[in-house]
């Protein structure tokens, strides 16, 4: 049964703007959503492509270090709504999950239609309307919404709002950062969009790009001087593209990459290649007497690379080096990779920047606009992959919803 208390216009139809209707519609207010798109949850089906990465099992310490400088922040929105209450969410839509071999945790199927279509029918049962088409344009001077629909422009009042509106990645899903017009003029401090969980660049030969991308760089272990001048190493996997590197050990280590370059123009990291061995065990194979093999036919036996990693080799190391056993068992274990620039904003799975925490206060409303709360990837914080940006994007909606829901009440 809803209140008489008026309406909660939610912008956005991704994670972030349908939970905020779910819990809004928990503590009794009549929602409406819209959408620019003409359906929602349009991103959240593209990630359930690769198997719909829900949130991850690691232990909530090392969940939260995940979020970088915001992790104080973020650990807050958890409280209410973490990992484990994502599960206990998603097994109350019928959709039961697993945790994976590296921690990942994802539906039992796999997919992420089954979820979103339980889930929307939840929330159309609650009495959530939705309106799709509607492009919002900023308010109008009355306060109302001012929305761009097919039918022509239209002005909607409301008495609170909740805004999730996304980031800027992937624009022809609808997050294009259009809402960052109508915020500047009305004064919010926003931190610049910029692409994150994206690919970096390295100018390949025309043998290694055409040759080898898409090629896998399996297992290794990338080492990197942080801007503190701290140490750091990181195993995982990453891929080789056309234009340099992409994939999930990139991804994690992206944030520090993207900001090196913006301050030194290039950012560095040093690859082992061959994580199983030390340089002398190495030297002393590879300085074995190689009678009539070719150097990459003696990599491949003596050090165990494949051939996307010799290729690597071949690219990135003199000829004299190649020659010398220690020299080359060296670069195997630190082989210098330098990238030029991160991928543009709308190839990034996410984007980093948008509304600083600082203009928000602990419900996520906006301090120079009562009533209007914003939630999701539209805000300065970022993750990465491996379920954390959804478990995030969840748990802001979450309580941008009650919040959004607990001023209505309090307002009447």
């Amino acid at each position: 049964m809803k209140t008489d208390s008026g309406r909660l216009a939610i912008i956005g139809g991704g994670p972030a703007g349908l939970m905020a209707a779910e819990a809004a519609c928990a503590a009794g207010v009549a929602v409406d959503l819209y959408d620019a798109m003409g359906s929602v949850g349009r991103k959240f089906l593209l990630a359930g492509k690769g198997g719909l990465n829900l949130t991850h099992a690691e232990p909530s310490e090392r969940f939260v270090e995940r979020y970088g400088e915001r992790r104080t922040d973020i650990a807050r929105w958890l409280e209410t709504f973490d990992a484990d209450a994502l599960r206990e969410w998603a097994r109350g839509l019928g959709v039961e999950t697993f945790a994976g071999s590296s921690g990942r945790v994802f539906p039992i199927d796999l997919k992420a239609a089954p979820l979103l279509r339980r889930w929307l029918h939840r929330l159309r049962e609650s009495g959530v309307t939705f309106h799709m088409h509607h492009r919002w344009l900023g308010w109008q001077a009355n306060n109302a919404l001012h929305f761009a629909t097919p039918g022509g422009e239209r002005a909607v009042p409301a008495s609170a709002v909740v805004l999730a509106c996304g980031g800027a990645s992937w624009p022809k899903l609808g997050s294009d950062g259009a809402w960052l017009v109508p915020l500047q003029k009305s004064g919010i401090d926003i931190a610049p969009l910029r692409p994150a969980n994206c690919g970096f660049e390295h100018a390949w030969s025309e043998h290694l790009s055409s040759r080898f991308g898409g090629a896998p760089i399996k297992p290794v272990v990338a080492s990197w001087i942080d801007r503190k001048d701290m140490a750091h190493a990181r195993q995982g996997e990453f891929v080789l593209t056309e234009y340099g590197i992409e994939g999930s050990l990139v991804y994690a280590i992206g944030a520090e990459l993207r900001e090196q370059i913006a301050e030194r123009g290039e950012a560095t990291l040093k690859l082992d290649l061959v994580p199983g061995y030390s340089v002398s065990t190495l030297a002393e194979r590879l300085a074995a007497a190689r009678g009539k093999h070719s150097i990459g036919d003696w990599l491949r036996r003596r050090a165990g690379l494949d051939s996307a990693k010799c290729a690597l080799v071949f690219e990135l190391t003199d000829k004299k080096a190649l020659a010398d056993p220690l020299a080359l068992a060296a670069q195997l274990k630190a082989l210098p990779l330098r990238l030029q620039s991160p991928r543009p904003m709308a190839e990034a799975i996410s984007t980093a920047g948008g509304v600083r925490l600082e203009a928000l206060d602990d419900a996520l409303m906006l301090r120079a606009r009562p009533g209007v709360f914003c939630a999701g990837e539209m805000l300065d914080w970022e993750a990465p992959t491996g379920g954390y940006l959804l478990t995030a994007c969840l748990a802001s909606g979450r309580m941008a919803g009650a919040g959004a829901a607990r001023w209505m009440a309090n307002a009447q």
